[in-house]
């Protein structure tokens, strides 16, 4: 940047605390990374702690064309937080100050540093919860979640984070404060900004505050186990349950890979010899729910379930619930790299899905596992590798591009809860087309005219590809 010292001055006489600015390369390091690939240097790192810095650091940035990388806890999955373009990352992480809990209202108001599963306990001291809940919550910051509009086990009968946010205050690429939204459950007013600016990456704005719904927590829960010595009939088994007016709040897959990992990480006792573990859990009145879980017994019974299991206290839930919470740390002992992808297809189309999946991992001779949230047809078929093999990892690439292109083809979408970020960029018009990307890019040049926030984010540059290998 040849106008550093420049900013760096300009900086200083906008945040307070001098500390809060990083520059030594130690610190520019550690900001380089996400939980994706690549690594990126930013110039500096600010760490902002309330939207009138917020506003006066990007009016510095718009006036001397600097990018900004808005960052939280750097979870992503997608490459959301990377400095692809070097400059300014604005790190919110710090600010945490604001989790406020309105129990009439049914609504939370939080600082965008705020840990999400925070909140979730908050409210839950009111007999509340928030939704919402991503695999990361216990890290993650409440704005991470919010550009990248983050799912979860809950997603199938809750939906995903975009359904929780009633307004938000955020800072414009040009320094503005706008607040959109409120906490009336109702709001029509004009076009809806606030689900514009979930979901789209730290590409438009810097959330600064989020006002979140907040629902009633049920009173009861039941667990489930179905073991499967077929992977297409657990999908067929997930598409009658949800055609029988039975709406789970969770359906979590396992595949034989990711059983027999699990078991060589920490025996549990799971069958070697099954092809998929479904784990289901339902939620409401204590009676309905009971009456429920023999009915989804029934239905796992008679589309080949070679097992079923229901849990009679709370303590055995959470034993079963124990082998899909390993799945993560489980399946990366044998190689080091992890390529955790969130596809997602119709529910109708889970089973061809799975066979797909299962025609890639033989094609390109990689070891895929295929576990997640099949309820709702967000798998996470997930390839372990090592990046430093350059041989394995062009095999890779090219199964994760045939992993994209065949959820598009079944009808899917390229994410389910990960958002696109760099990983996926080449394969927007893939599923939206070229018309489609156009106007998203005519929506970014409007608000963004500059290009400051967060460039080289969902839209694919000229000539670029997946790359995995480094």
């Amino acid at each position: 940047m040849e106008n550093a010292d420049n900013i760096y001055r300009q900086l200083k006489e906008v945040i307070t605390d001098p500390n809060r600015i990083l520059s030594n390369i130690e610190d520019l390091c550690s900001y380089s990374f996400d939980a994706s690939f690549g690594s990126f240097l930013p110039e500096f790192v600010v760490q902002v702690t309330s939207a009138d810095e917020v506003s006066k650091v990007m009016k510095i940035a718009n006036k001397e064309k600097v990018p900004v990388t808005p960052r939280g806890s750097a979870s992503s999955l997608s490459g959301g937080p990377l400095p692809v373009k070097g400059g300014i990352v604005l790190d919110v992480s710090l600010w945490n100050d604001l989790l406020l809990i309105d129990p009439d209202d049914l609504v939370a108001v939080v600082s965008p540093g705020i840990i999400t599963a925070r909140i979730d306990e908050a409210a839950n001291k009111y007999g509340l919860m928030y939704p919402p809940d991503p695999s990361s919550s216990n890290i993650s910051t409440i704005a991470g979640n919010l550009a990248e509009n983050s799912g979860g086990p809950r997603g199938l009968k809750y939906g995903v984070t975009k359904d929780y946010v009633l307004g938000l205050e955020f800072v414009t690429p040009e320094g503005n404060i706008i607040r959109t939204g409120g906490r009336t459950v109702k709001n029509v007013t004009g076009y809806d900004l606030t689900k514009l600016i979930v979901g789209s990456e730290g590409t438009l704005g810097v959330i600064t505050e989020a006002t979140l719904r907040l629902l009633p927590k049920p009173p009861a829960s039941e667990t489930l186990m179905a073991i499967f010595d077929d992977l297409i009939s657990s999908g067929k088994a997930i598409s009658k349950v949800l055609s029988s007016g039975i709406i789970p709040s969770k359906i979590e897959l396992m595949d034989q890979a990711s059983i027999r990992a699990v078991e060589d990480y920490q025996p549990l006792g799971l069958p070697l010899d099954a092809e998929a573990i479904l784990l289901i859990e339902l939620d409401g009145h204590p009676s309905a729910i009971r009456d429920e879980i023999i009915k989804v017994k029934e239905i796992m019974d008679l589309t080949g379930a070679i097992q079923t299991v229901i849990a009679d206290t709370e303590d055995e839930a959470k034993e079963l619930w124990k082998a899909r919470k390993l799945v993560s740390p489980a399946i990366v002992k044998t190689k080091p790299t992890k390529i955790s992808e969130d596809a997602t297809v119709p529910r109708s189309q889970i089973p061809e899905f799975f066979k797909r999946l299962n025609d890639i991992k033989k094609k390109y001779d990689v070891s895929l596992v295929v576990f997640g949230h099949a309820g709702d047809g967000n798998l996470h078929p997930n390839i372990i590798c090592d990046k430093r093999d350059k041989e394995e990892m062009v095999r890779v690439e090219k199964a994760v591009a045939e992993i994209f292109k065949t959820a598009v083809e079944l009808g899917g979408t390229l994410s389910g809860e990960h958002g696109i970020g760099t990983m996926k960029a080449t394969f927007m018009e893939l599923e939206l087309g070229e018309h489609g990307v156009d106007m998203m890019k005519r929506i970014k040049q409007a608000w963004d005219p500059n290009n400051i926030m967060n460039p080289g984010k969902i839209f694919p540059e000229k000539g670029q590809k997946l790359v995995l290998s480094e």
